[in-house]
């Protein structure tokens, strides 16, 4: 199978990423010079000279260090570019380097570039202990996350614990095992497999931050070193952010990359691919054991290719926390024995907020090329909202461009009724989803309950760490929380408190 005009031919025709581990925090490299190197890199990688006449600069955006922001104009001085189309994402989300890859596609298709470079970088490590120099009036460590000027820190949802993504995937982890009809015991042997996996693929993978195999017990089980983050989540099974890393590629037509003299077997060919999302309000979803966004993009995208799973030969499915590659492989039909990452998930390779999926592209261009193989690239970004796939392949995949990836109306359309947000209920409910939020001896600080209202509204109600017959109930695995009755009443200020039948 052949492309009808290798002008109009997008491939990737470059890749580089970069770890910066400084033995004092002030030497690291900020997010700059981290795009800044990815992109030297990814030049090398070509082997031929590229960024000088680069046509379109692309970047993913930065959290860590945001008095530098925007970044694009400054990563194009440090490289001595002046390309005429230049942008930086409006957030730093998951999904944003496939976006990127995807959008530069289209623009060689279109003929409006010949050489199209993207990046990212995080240096979220080198941010946090040079804030740690810096105490707080209140003594509180700063938290890049939660600090970030974006996040959303008053509000019905916040005012129950529901702040970052750490306490709202748990959400999806939760219902998600009750509709597969698993144990607790049997939901965490799932996650414990797969990130024990990803750690065996990270440890083999130059780029990764943590490069120790580490076994599906010790993922699973809290410890010292492995605390509870938020129920059923450890440290080990969440988005490893303390990070400096930076990646990026470069994407060329065929033809500007044969005229570069760039050989042939270094180039990566892309399929088809689909985006959808879900509505940026977490409690304004139809379900939390499943997302019509998410299946939407990776089905579309394989429907699109004409590929079936068992074609596949590598996958990447985003991996910030467990829930969203059960999710994935549930779609694709993905056996539980074959690793779900090229690069080693967000855990060991490392979670540079929105940036991971650029070193998936790196990993995923080394492991396709000189071949015919297909590998699929699925990323997913803020809290469990917006999903891109995309298919690469070692040889030609037929592939016309531009195309058309925004897939939103057959999304919709398989979502079922949002429920009505009653902010101000009280009596009888039953558990819809859960999680208990963790400090960081290991004892529960609290809960929060999201809960169906006898006409079917959504409402939350928490749960006071004193309540330890409540908290038990949801955690000790001895029958499932999800979808078992209890009473919502109010306190003195207002808050709603669950208690148990």
């Amino acid at each position: 199978m052949s492309q009808a005009d290798p002008e109009l031919t997008p491939v990737i025709a470059g890749v580089g990423q970069i770890n910066d581990r400084p033995d004092h925090p002030g030497d690291g490299l900020d997010p700059v010079g981290l795009m800044t190197e990815a992109l030297r890199r990814a030049e090398s990688d070509a082997g031929g000279e590229l960024l000088s006449n680069c046509d379109s600069l692309a970047v993913v955006a930065q959290l860590a260090w945001p008095q530098l922001n925007p970044v694009d104009g400054k990563v194009a001085e440090a490289l001595g570019i002046e390309p005429a189309h230049r942008m930086q994402t409006a957030m730093p989300n998951g999904d944003s380097p496939i976006l990127l890859l995807h959008e530069a596609a289209n623009r060689i298709g279109r003929g409006e570039g010949r050489i199209c470079a993207v990046t990212g970088g995080e240096a979220l490590r080198t941010a946090g202990q040079l804030a740690a120099l810096k105490k707080r009036e209140n003594g509180d460590k700063p938290n890049a996350l939660r600090d970030a000027s974006h996040r959303v820190r008053k509000g019905y949802a916040q005012s129950y614990g529901l702040v970052v993504p750490t306490d709202v995937y748990p959400l999806y982890e939760n219902a998600g095992r009750a509709a597969y009809g698993q144990t607790l015991e049997e939901g965490q042997a799932e996650s414990g497999t797969i990130w024990a996996a990803m750690s065996q693929v990270a440890a083999a993978s130059p780029g990764a931050w943590l490069r120790k195999p580490v076994g599906a017990d010790e993922i699973i089980t809290p410890g010292d070193s492995n605390r509870a983050i938020a129920f059923p989540y450890t440290k080990l099974q969440v988005a490893n952010s303390s990070v400096n890393q930076g990646a990026g590629f470069i994407v060329t037509s065929l033809a500007e990359a044969r005229r570069k003299g760039i050989a042939e077997d270094r180039l990566v060919f892309l399929g088809y691919g689909a985006a959808a999302h879900e509505s940026d309000n977490f409690l304004a979803r139809d379900r939390y054991d499943a997302s019509p966004s998410l299946a939407t993009s990776i089905e579309r995208t394989m429907e699109l290719n004409g590929a079936n799973s068992e074609e596949l030969a590598h996958v990447e499915l985003y991996s910030c926390f467990p829930c969203v590659p059960k999710m994935a492989r549930r779609v694709l039909d993905w056996p539980l024995d074959k690793p779900t990452t090229v690069f080693g998930g967000l855990t060991f390779g490392g979670g540079p907020i929105g940036n991971y999926m650029s070193h998936a592209v790196v990993a995923m261009v080394e492991k396709l090329r000189g071949t015919s193989d297909k590998g699929l690239l699925f990323a997913n970004g803020g809290y469990a909202t917006h999903n891109h796939t995309i298919l690469l392949a070692g040889a030609p995949t037929g592939a016309t461009f531009p195309q058309e990836f925004d897939y939103q109306a057959e999304a919709d359309s398989r979502r079922g009724p949002v429920p009505e947000l009653d902010k101000d209920y009280a009596g009888p409910a039953e558990i819809e989803t859960y999680t208990v939020y963790y400090g960081r001896d290991g004892s529960a600080r609290s809960g929060v309950v999201v809960a169906q209202t006898p006409a079917g509204a959504r409402t939350l109600a928490a749960i006071p760490a004193s309540d330890e017959a409540a908290i038990a109930f949801l955690t000790d695995g001895k029958c499932e929380p999800v979808g078992t009755a209890g009473r919502i009443e109010r306190d003195a200020e207002g808050l709603a408190r669950w208690r148990l039948a």
